[in-house]
């Protein structure tokens, strides 16, 4: 979190938050894990609009976007700051 300048960044789990691209249903329980990945996907676009509301800018990255290629998604992420400061 950028207080000063109202940013958030959120790296999202590819598991927890159901990634497209790389969510794998669980074999077992698969019920409660379904519901649970759309709470959390629930709670992330309240969480988004509360603070859009507020006055706040907000970047997502995903696990994978890290793992497959860590200074690519740090130079997106400082990209998107660059951008969006430059229009506070």
């Amino acid at each position: 979190v950028l207080v000063s300048k109202k940013i958030c960044i959120n790296v999202d789990g590819c598991f927890w938050h159901g990634c497209k691209k790389c969510y794998k249903e669980p074999k077992s329980n698969r019920k409660f894990w379904k519901q649970k990945i759309e709470r959390n996907r629930r709670r992330d676009r309240l969480q988004d609009r509360f603070l859009k509301i507020n006055g706040w800018r907000i970047i997502r990255v995903w696990e994978h976007e890290i793992k497959r290629n860590l200074d690519k998604t740090v130079m997106k992420i400082i990209k998107i700051i660059n951008h969006i400061i430059n229009f506070i």
